[in-house]
């Protein structure tokens, strides 16, 4: 059985470049964002760890860990961030698991159980290894995205969704497609029009279902 959303993550204990810790214990009180990679040294991770670095300001301003993960060694981990450094412009501060043993990989349902790499594998072994997870304060899944390999990840629109989940947690709304913060969000359908305008002093009906307003301040 695949993890699923709203399901509490495995609380697995994981070897980084930065010790060995339990994610449970790791993500704390914070949000966290897992993303995987299926090898070190490929060029369009590369990238992707380089953006994630770049954006180490607007995870902190969200109170949001950032953990990567790739099924490469300690040490391969740490030469690899030199390169992502030199590449992305900034130091990718973040903890990589070593997850040789595709024990998290496995947990998280982006590989079979029984699925094991041969002797010098391929990214193409573990292309399946590519999946973002967003996961709050109480450790559960809250969304999860997965990428082929030869399509780099959009951080910008990571940091959206989690500004969207975070807000829709806060204010108790919804956020409707496109959505960015400080546009218009949508009112739950358990809440009367006559306390959705005391809330939010007027409410535009575009359907008897779907009911816009704006946030206060």
């Amino acid at each position: 059985m695949g993890l699923r959303i709203n399901d509490t993550i495995p609380n697995l204990t994981v070897e980084t470049d930065q010790g060995t810790f339990t994610l449970h214990d790791w993500i704390g009180d914070s949000w966290a964002i897992l993303f995987s990679h299926p090898k070190d040294f490929t060029p369009v991770c590369t990238t992707e760890f380089g953006a994630v670095a770049q954006l180490a300001d607007e995870w902190a301003k969200r109170d949001t860990k950032v953990l990567g993960i790739s099924v490469d060694s300690v040490d391969e981990h740490v030469k690899w961030k030199e390169d992502i450094a030199a590449v992305g412009g900034a130091k990718a501060g973040f903890p990589i698991v070593a997850d040789k043993d595709l024990d998290l990989s496995k947990a998280f349902d982006m590989l079979q159980a029984d699925y094991y790499l041969s002797d010098n594998p391929t990214p193409a072994d573990s292309q399946t290894v590519r999946t973002v997870f967003i996961i709050d304060p109480n450790k559960k899944l809250r969304l999860s995205m997965t990428y082929p390999m030869n399509v780099g990840r959009n951080f910008a629109e990571v940091l959206r969704a989690l500004d969207g989940l975070q807000t829709a947690d806060r204010e108790t709304v919804a956020t409707p497609a496109n959505w960015t913060p400080g546009g218009d969000v949508v009112v739950p359908l358990s809440v009367s029009d006559e306390d959705a305008i005391a809330k939010y002093g007027s409410i535009d009906t575009k359907l008897p279902y779907l009911r816009m307003a704006k946030l206060p301040g």
